[in-house]
């Protein structure tokens, strides 16, 4: 099985890791106020509760999401079938129902087409587009591989004249 990592811009990746220290700080702050307050000091027990439940679970459920962001967000190619994992959301493709993989060398996107007319962008890094046609192909060899580069635009372009 062949894994490749989703690449994250840095703003997404500082975006993430700000959430998680915020998440973490959230819980914190709940679990201080809710050991120095008593309780039985307030009119109606069941809102406090309600409240603390709330102020614990929400950030506990984002730091969740976000963790799974970083550690589990992938895309995998395992015997007949592409993975694909984005946190906790997860799809497959049977690879024979993938047509054609397109590199747009001119907005540096990796493009896989399926035989239902889906498209959907490959987001690795550069250096691994490569190994992941490659690896797509030796599983499913009718696969068309094409490459779209800035040379082919500009001859698009002549042939418009």
């Amino acid at each position: 099985m062949k894994v490749f990592k989703y690449r994250f811009t840095k703003l997404t990746i500082l975006l993430i890791y700000s959430g998680i220290a915020l998440c973490v700080a959230g819980v914190g702050i709940n679990l201080y106020v809710v050991l120095t307050k008593n309780l039985s000091e307030a009119a109606n027990v069941v809102y406090p509760i309600v409240q603390y439940s709330l102020t614990f679970l929400i950030p506990s459920v984002m730091l969740i999401l976000l963790v799974s962001l970083i550690f589990s967000s992938y895309y995998s190619i395992d015997g007949k079938t592409l993975k694909i994992s984005f946190g906790l959301i997860k799809s497959k493709y049977d690879v024979k129902e993938i047509t054609t993989v397109m590199l747009d060398r001119t907005v540096d996107k990796l493009s896989v087409y399926l035989s239902d007319n889906t498209v959907f962008a490959v987001v690795i890094k550069e250096e691994c587009y490569r190994d992941f046609i490659d690896a797509l192909c030796k599983t499913n060899p009718l696969i068309e591989y094409t490459i779209n580069s800035k040379e082919n635009d500009i001859d698009k372009d002549d042939k418009k004249k």
